[in-house]
């Protein structure tokens, strides 16, 4: 498993739901320890995923960007 989650905010684009629901299901899987949850901890697992992914969607939806004045 990869150490780290790939940064998300981009300064050319948004990222998909797909990049922002691999970034979650990382983050559920460093964090519980499970790189395939148990039957009776998929249910958790799956929703846990749900609910950091909409997390993360909506704090990048939320962030001014930063703009570049030209010199």
């Amino acid at each position: 498993m990869c150490r780290n989650i790939k940064p998300l905010r981009l300064p050319d684009r948004q990222p998909t739901d797909q990049e922002i629901t691999e970034a979650a299901l990382q983050y559920v899987r460093k964090v519980s320890g499970y790189r395939k949850p148990s039957q009776a901890n998929q249910q958790a697992f799956d929703e846990a995923v749900e609910e950091i992914a909409a997390a993360t969607s909506k704090l990048l939806q939320g962030l001014h960007k930063r703009t570049r004045t030209l010199a």
